[in-house]
């Protein structure tokens, strides 16, 4: 009984090797991060890059993780402030993938896990007596104002071209509060949840079937 388990495992995982397709891709970010911030919080545009690895399943069904570098964060733009915030994680989604024709669906848990953090950019600190504006600049590393770990939800569809190519869009939606400056009272403190749209490009290895 122990070995017929070892071989159905080692079958699964061969059968699954010979379905299964290397891909790379890489796109455009559009990323804020959500939450009671103000208004003056805004998309700032950015990119991502990675692997993938879709096996197949059962018909048009696949599972597909990926291993995404993701630059993400915030901007902020009003009187007193002018800067972004640069969020550079190692993205892990895992997604379930249908194909029908040439369109796919995909949908699945991702895990973030936060690599560097900074800020730049100005702000007005005060005035002068003669009215003049006082500005400061703002480039910092914020690393110790973020959580390193960030759980979210992706979700997207996309279009397969020939060759192994496809497009795709997808949205990312952060589960976590991850602000990790919290005051005394702990009263009315900002919940900081990353939003990411994404459009990307990717390219299939053959995988000789």
């Amino acid at each position: 009984m122990k070995r017929l388990s070892v071989f159905l495992l080692f079958s699964i995982f061969f059968w699954n090797s010979a379905q299964a397709q290397l891909g790379v891709k890489g796109g455009l970010n559009s990323t804020v991060l959500q939450g009671t911030v103000g208004t003056d919080a805004t998309y700032q545009t950015s990119y991502h890059a990675g692997l993938f690895y879709e096996m197949q399943v059962l018909g048009p069904v696949s599972i597909q993780p990926e291993l995404l570098y993701s630059l993400q964060g915030t901007e902020r733009k009003s009187d007193l402030v002018n800067y972004r915030s640069k969020l550079h994680y190692l993205n892990l989604p895992v997604l379930a993938k249908v194909t029908i024709g040439p369109v796919y669906a995909e949908a699945g848990p991702q895990v973030g896990f936060l690599l560097k953090a900074r800020e730049d950019g100005v702000m007005e600190v005060g005035q002068e007596g003669n009215g003049e504006v006082q500005i400061s600049s703002n480039d910092r590393s914020s690393w110790n104002d973020y959580k390193k770990l960030d759980v979210g939800f992706a979700v997207g569809a996309g279009l397969n071209l020939p060759l192994g190519f496809a497009v795709g869009a997808r949205f990312n939606a952060g589960l976590s509060d991850i602000n990790n400056v919290k005051s005394v009272q702990g009263v009315n403190d900002p919940q900081l949840k990353n939003r990411v749209f994404q459009v990307y490009a990717s390219f299939q290895l053959p995988n000789g079937r």
